[in-house]
């Protein structure tokens, strides 16, 4: 089952080595596999465009395992706030959805988001390439000066907003 940890925002990275070194991943590991869900755009460095990789959901970490109690028991050795994500100490899993959507534009050992392409005709966004593609009607602001688009859509049981990278390539 896959869950969500919440972290400490802008310690994910750290928090995610941590849990690697404490826990780990894999054969005899309570858990399979534990990532920050990431997308890539491109941020003006040093004179030029480069691509950077970003938190998809800062604060947050996937974790997938078979035992979200045991998970639990494993996150309190790791000196770093983590917390499981539930009701009442029921840990709820991510709706199948929510896995879909995340194995749809990510793959396992590479979950980042590519960026997506697009042009703008008029007051319309056409998007050519990439994740956004047949998913216009998530966009809800482009900012073109960073290369990205805001999103709202429906994950962790409610609707929130998160950014990914988009290249408008024209205007017209």
């Amino acid at each position: 089952m896959w869950y969500v940890a919440q972290v400490a925002t802008g310690q994910e990275e750290r928090t995610l080595d941590l849990i690697h070194r404490h826990i780990g991943v894999g054969d005899g590991s309570v858990l399979e596999e534990c990532f920050i869900p990431r997308f890539r755009t491109k941020k003006h460095l040093r004179g030029r465009w480069e691509t950077v990789e970003k938190p998809l959901f800062p604060g947050y970490l996937i974790a997938i395992t078979r035992s979200a109690e045991d998970l639990e028991r494993a996150l309190r050795t790791v000196p770093a706030f983590t917390k499981l994500l539930g009701n009442d100490d029921v840990f709820i899993p991510l709706a199948d959805g929510d896995i879909a959507w995340l194995d749809a534009f990510t793959q396992q050992d590479h979950r980042v988001v590519d960026m997506s392409e697009g042009v703008i005709e008029g007051d319309e966004i056409k998007i050519t390439s990439g994740p956004l593609m047949n998913h216009v009607g998530w966009i809800k602001k482009i900012d073109r000066h960073k290369r990205l688009a805001y999103l709202e859509m429906q994950m962790f049981g409610r609707t929130i907003e998160t950014k990914v990278g988009l290249e408008i390539i024209r205007k017209s």
